[in-house]
């Protein structure tokens, strides 16, 4: 069981930036793939950016070269750096950790951006 803890979100003003941070339980060396999800009010969850264990990355349309995922294999800990934000990107943010034989999920943490 894989426990993750996310942090790092918070209120902003459109065009500010924020970092989420995820740390796992256990070390990443072991999780395939490390994602970003979002979740905004009646919509569905969505994948907006993913990380392997390789270092490749692959991002949503709509977050593309504004956010970026990266890991810190000796932290347990993967980043969403956030730039440009948008009242759009206004979501619960979770982070989830791919083992490819199960899949864990973090609490979520709240991301606001005003107008």
């Amino acid at each position: 069981q894989v426990q993750l803890v996310e942090s790092g979100g918070g209120f902003v003003q459109a065009g500010g930036s924020l970092r989420l941070s995820c740390v796992a339980s256990e070390s990443l060396f072991s999780i395939n793939v490390m994602g970003w999800y979002r979740q905004g009010p009646g919509e569905q969850r969505e994948l907006i950016a993913r990380i392997t264990s390789g270092g490749k990355t692959n991002y949503a349309d709509s977050v593309k070269g504004r956010f970026t995922i990266s890991r810190d294999n000796a932290k347990n800990t993967a980043y969403l750096q956030m730039n440009s934000l948008k009242p759009e990107d206004t979501a619960v943010y979770f982070c989830n950790a791919d083992k490819g034989w199960a899949i864990y999920w973090g609490q979520g943490t709240q991301v606001t951006v005003s107008s």
